[in-house]
């Protein structure tokens, strides 16, 4: 199967603490930091608009 994705990179500034929660996190688990923060942002909760 191909997926073909509209990308947008975007960057973000993260405290050292939550860095190293991310990294951790992704060593335990065996995934990329990438595929962890996508999962997070696709299970934000969105209000409907008006």
């Amino acid at each position: 199967m191909n997926k073909k994705w509209a990308v947008k990179r975007i960057t973000i500034n993260l405290a050292s603490n939550e860095a190293n929660n991310l990294e951790k996190y992704c060593e335990q688990t065996g995934r990329p930091a990438t595929d962890v923060i996508r999962e997070l942002i696709r299970a934000l909760p969105l209000r409907k608009e008006k």
